[in-house]
């Protein structure tokens, strides 16, 4: 998977993130496809997407 493949999932993980704070959202839906990014992420990478985002906001 090239570098921009991984920044586009990582983009559509935040955009999930925030969707699911709002009122009205079907948090079932979006946590399964919040899953399923984080599966890719690591299968790729083999690292956490999670961790990855936090080292991100640390520097």
């Amino acid at each position: 998977m090239k570098n921009s493949e991984l920044r586009k999932l990582v983009s559509q993980y935040k955009e999930i993130t925030d969707k699911q704070k709002k009122k009205h959202a079907d948090s079932f839906k979006l946590s399964k496809k919040l899953k399923e990014i984080e599966h890719r992420y690591f299968h790729e990478t083999g690292r956490t997407l999670k961790s990855d985002l936090k080292e991100f906001k640390e520097n």
